[in-house]
């Protein structure tokens, strides 16, 4: 059986860098069928319209999506319903994407880039799942009002409103359960129980799941002691489930760990399994067209792809393995280039690791 994948470039070093990821993908021999749409600014250019009809029809009839980047200067002008970025968010509606998969990894190789002391971050590999359509950043009701009691009664006051329903709760709980299976069989669930009713649930639902996984070691953390722990003793973590503010402040903190965000994939999920794969890192409109962008963490996110909507593990470690062979033999792009490595091209990078499958 072939699996459709809708290849979206996008704009600035999208094109680059996820032809890379094309070479890597197509040298696997898979049952793929890799079909590409225009997306971002360089769908507005053609189209009108940073995600047309079409582009979405392809997303959203393809098993996975692998996406670049998209977003130009030249674009700010345009009324914020045109502008590239929102052909991403769009995607998410549409897909219904609600978990997100930030891996933080740093290959010993690369330690010097952390600020951290090497030996605290060489060789960390942590995974934060992050809900993405609940939370208090689309609770309702919120808004801006003249307080109506309270010590403030009368002052103008900003509220809104944390909430999460059962059925939120679970659906990523599983993700993270049955991520950690796939893993290391660790999952640290993060909340703020201790204070907020949204978390108590969050605890009470993600220790309900956990029955169903008993090869996978629960445990809870308060996200204070969460930011702390990621900083003191980062390599303790192996799968972070949290909620979708916890996970947005964490999941930046953890990618500040590894020094370079050129080197970072990320997924966000459906509940099918359709994702869309993308490196963390932005379009990069001022080095575009040189043949300098890393398209390591594009090339990374084809294995996630592999991994969490193919179910195919063993052809994502072959990718994972070929990108830590290339470091180990020396080779950078000049975003990791430091003195004693040996700088490429982008396309350099891709030779290397087709050659290292």
């Amino acid at each position: 059986m072939s699996h459709r994948i809708a290849v979206l470039p996008g704009d600035g070093i999208g094109p680059e860098i996820i032809e890379q990821a094309v070479r890597v993908l197509t040298a696997l021999d898979l049952p793929l069928t890799l079909e590409q749409a225009p997306v971002g600014g360089a769908a507005y250019d053609l189209h009108g319209h940073p995600l047309p009809a079409a582009t979405l029809a392809l997303a959203q009839s393809s098993a996975a999506v692998l996406f670049g980047a998209v977003g130009d200067w030249k674009y700010d002008k345009l009324p914020r319903e045109h502008r590239p970025e929102q052909s991403i968010l769009g995607l998410r509606k549409a897909m219904g994407l609600f978990a997100n998969f930030r891996p933080a990894i740093l290959y010993p190789e690369l330690a010097n880039a952390s600020s951290l002391k090497p030996e605290i971050v060489s060789g960390l590999d942590l995974l934060i799942l992050r809900e993405l359509t609940g939370d208090i950043y689309f609770g309702q009701p919120r808004g801006i009002r003249n307080a109506p009691d309270g010590p403030f009664e009368g002052e103008r006051e900003g509220f809104d409103t944390m909430r999460y329903a059962e059925s939120e709760i679970r659906r990523i709980a599983h993700l993270g359960f049955q991520a950690a299976q796939k893993r290391q069989g660790r999952l640290c669930s993060v909340d703020k129980a201790n204070v907020l009713e949204t978390s108590q649930l969050w605890r009470d639902v993600v220790t309900d799941v956990a029955r169903e996984y008993p090869d996978v070691a629960l445990s809870h953390m308060y996200v204070d002691n969460a930011a702390m722990q990621l900083v003191r003793e980062p390599k303790a973590f192996d799968v972070i489930v949290t909620g979708n503010l916890f996970g947005d402040i964490l999941s930046d903190e953890a990618s500040m760990l590894t020094g370079s965000i050129g080197m970072l994939p990320s997924a966000s999920l459906n509940a099918s399994g359709q994702g869309l794969y993308e490196p963390s890192h932005g379009s990069a409109p001022d080095i575009a067209g040189h043949g300098v962008a890393n398209p390591l963490a594009t090339i990374l996110s084809a294995a996630m792809l592999l991994r969490y909507s193919l179910n195919n593990e063993t052809s994502a470690c072959r990718i994972e393995a070929a990108v830590r062979q290339v470091l180990s033999d020396g080779l950078r792009t000049a975003d990791i280039f430091e003195a004693g490595t040996t700088k490429v091209s982008t396309a350099g990078m891709g030779d290397a690791v087709l050659a290292a499958l």
